[in-house]
């Protein structure tokens, strides 16, 4: 072994072992949609496990990344949640800091496009979804041109006319104002809704590029900050806005709000199960290996998450609104969990 090597690693692991003695929590962040998940299972831990409950931050996956991969020790978290996958940036992030990491599925999701259970419901495509949130659409959605403009769609009437104009069905939207809250960049809904809404139904309009990733400034998309109880609140004070958020969050207020039908698919926990929704994804976790047997009860805590009574179909979390994992994914994630 080199002696720059053996260094390293020894500045390393006394940086951990600091942690250990300087910290007896769990520190997780990430994704506000895993996080009531999270929430659930670090209070039954707390109560049951004799360490101490884990502290959980909702900062959106993508704040959680930065923070997960910034380094090893005391002022980094063990684990960051997840709506979306690690990014290779983000693991490129991780390595270039000496992170190495496991990462946990948890179980599956889906993009509820939602509004006041006092509006019409509505049944769309994708491809109505892109057309309201992109920043440019051919001829600004309102000319033949082929030239990408701003998007001067100001209605659901109007998205729908524009979306027959590209040769597909209209949906019978009513002449009301298109007004939609966005997650934040930050945020791996907003991954998802880009790439599961955007870009797929950029393909469903025949629009080239990438275009996609980009939505609308003008107003009409509002972007919104990780607590989707906000969401919820304004959803039923404005019967004329939608809000973007995770199925478990839907599911949770159902008795406020409503989910659209997409593509011809209702949102609930089967067409979830069987990734027939278009919104579909799975939910993750991610463990800094380097704080497992070093910071107390990781691995505790991840024996907890990653079983049947936490994750099963009669799993406490299911009532939470999480869709369980297929027999043959879940039996991965307790090989990775048995491997740590």
């Amino acid at each position: 072994m080199r002696l720059s090597h053996f260094i390293v690693g020894m500045t390393m692991s006394v940086a951990v072992i600091g942690a250990a003695q300087a910290r007896d929590q769990i520190s997780i962040v990430g994704s506000s949609t895993v996080y009531p998940f999270s929430t659930i299972v670090a209070e039954k831990f707390g109560q049951s496990s004799g360490f101490k409950t884990p502290v959980i931050e909702s900062t959106g996956t993508g704040g959680g990344m930065k923070l997960f991969c910034a380094g090893v020790g005391l002022e980094h978290p063990d684990i960051t949640n997840a709506s979306r996958a690690m990014k290779s940036k983000e693991a490129e992030l991780c390595k270039s800091n000496g992170v190495e990491f496991q990462e946990f599925v948890v179980g599956n999701d889906g993009l509820a496009l939602s509004n006041s259970n006092k509006s019409a419901s509505f049944s769309l495509s994708i491809a109505h979804i892109a057309a309201a949130l992109a920043a440019e659409l051919p001829g600004g959605g309102k000319t033949s041109s082929a030239d990408m403009a701003a998007n001067t769609l100001t209605t659901w009437a109007e998205v729908d006319a524009f979306v027959a104009s590209r040769g597909l069905p209209k949906a019978g939207l009513p002449n009301q104002p298109i007004s939609i809250m966005v997650p934040p960049p930050t945020s791996g809904t907003r991954d998802a809704t880009e790439s599961l809404f955007m870009k797929n139904g950029f393909k469903k309009l025949g629009i080239e590029g990438d275009g996609y990733e980009n939505l609308r400034e003008d107003g009409l998309a509002i972007e919104m900050g990780e607590n989707d109880a906000l969401i919820v609140e304004k959803l039923v004070a404005d019967p004329s806005m939608f809000g973007i958020f995770g199925f478990s969050f839907f599911d949770q207020n159902r008795d406020k709000v409503q989910a659209s039908v997409v593509d011809g698919v209702e949102l609930n926990f089967d067409n979830i199960a069987s990734y027939n929704y278009p919104g579909a994804r799975p939910l993750f976790f991610y463990v800094k290996k380097q704080h497992v047997g070093v910071i107390p009860g990781i691995k505790e805590f991840i024996n907890e998450f990653v079983s049947e009574k936490a994750m099963g179909l009669d799993g406490f979390l299911f009532p939470a609104g999480l869709v369980p994992l297929s027999e043959d994914d879940f039996a991965k994630q307790v090989a990775a969990r048995d491997s740590l």
